[in-house]
């Protein structure tokens, strides 16, 4: 099945588009993404690609995610969403203990974003979640993201108080992408309570990483965006 896959997958191939990703995806030297290899193959092709093979077994999604390519490992990913969503609660135990066993591939800000909170959040939902807090301040950049980002499952069922917790511990964090996820989910905070975000923001808005800043008040009236910005 895993060969199948992979030729459907050469087919979709697009070298050229695989040259401009690669640079958004900041794979030069020292960057972020460093080494990452690239198809060019757009993420709803491979969401076709994961509903077909969503019976691919654990020890073929090993070899998948384990791949030097990234539309590899995120097909890879799509297809456990896909599987934990439709499963009973062993198997469901199976696939996040092959979700944390393989974090060191899941190495860039769409495979955490596509993945974190519809794997790990609905499985923390109600669970000791204190792993999340142990990731927030790991060395490893995609760690920390998959933390602030598994949350994102509690804040769309109306729970914030662990989002908010991440933010604080989160809150001087040197890596641009993590001021940008949580800022993204205090935003989310705020569709659904502003006044909490507000709370927190009042606290902290003169500590912020601008960038930070700038994602958790975009949907904010003119007014409240250049109070907070005024600092």
């Amino acid at each position: 099945m895993i060969h199948q896959l992979i030729s459907d997958m050469q087919q979709l191939a697009n070298p050229e588009k695989a040259v401009t990703i690669s640079g958004f995806f900041k794979t030069g030297k020292g960057e972020y993404g460093e080494g990452d290899l690239f198809m060019g193959i757009p993420v709803p092709e491979q969401r076709k690609i994961a509903r077909k093979y969503s019976l691919m077994p654990l020890k073929d999604l090993q070899k998948l995610i384990s791949s030097k390519i990234h539309e590899h490992r995120l097909t890879a990913l799509l297809i456990l969403v896909i599987k934990y969503s439709k499963a009973h609660i062993k198997i469901r135990e199976d696939i996040v203990n092959f979700y944390l066993k393989n974090i060191r591939h899941i190495n860039n800000w769409d495979l955490v974003d596509l993945s974190a909170d519809k794997i790990l959040g609905p499985h923390l939902w109600e669970r000791d979640n204190s792993i999340l807090f142990n990731m927030a301040t790991s060395q490893n950049l995609w760690e920390r993201r998959i933390a602030i980002m598994t949350t994102f499952h509690f804040i769309k069922n109306n729970q914030f108080r662990d989002t908010l917790a991440l933010a604080e511990i989160l809150l001087h964090d040197r890596h641009d992408l993590i001021h940008k996820a949580v800022g993204w989910m205090l935003r989310e905070i705020g569709k659904r309570d502003q006044e909490t975000e507000e709370r927190f923001l009042l606290k902290y808005y003169t500590k912020m990483p601008r960038t930070m800043l700038r994602y958790a008040i975009e949907k904010f009236d003119d007014n409240k965006r250049r109070f907070y910005l005024k600092k």
